[in-house]
């Protein structure tokens, strides 16, 4: 099988949510990027599936949730945060989280992304 057929075609495909629960980490690998897009709106019906299947990867993903909270999507970075901030413990992403919390951008602040980067760097549950 292509692991490109389990990216999952839509907000309501849990079949293939569901199949990728069968995948060991580095099989799923290589679509890091286009499971965690699911994570841009937390609204869609798939997204606290993909959530839960990424959580137990989180420092295994770092790299990909330092890229969305380095970008403009300030709605991806807050649920983002949402999703990982209580578990990720990778210093690079926590130096981030630091930076979103003290020295937010204009839209962070907007969007309320630094009050979630502070609550984590605190040590509050998101």
């Amino acid at each position: 099988m292509n692991i490109k057929e389990l990216i999952p075609k839509d907000k309501f495909d849990f079949e293939t949510v569901e199949k990728l629960k069968s995948y060991s980490f580095d099989e799923i690998e290589p679509i890091i990027p286009n499971l965690l897009e699911w994570l841009q709106d937390i609204n869609w019906p798939i997204s606290s599936s993909v959530k839960e299947l990424l959580i137990p990867f989180t420092e295994k993903i770092s790299s990909e949730i330092i890229k969305i909270l380095q970008g403009k999507d300030e709605i991806w970075k807050y649920w983002t945060l949402q999703s990982f901030g209580k578990t990720i413990k990778n210093k690079l992403v926590l130096d981030e989280i630091e930076r979103i919390a003290k020295n937010p951008t204009k839209s962070e602040i907007e969007e309320e992304v630094y009050e979630i980067a502070f609550e984590i760097i605190n040590g509050y549950s998101p």
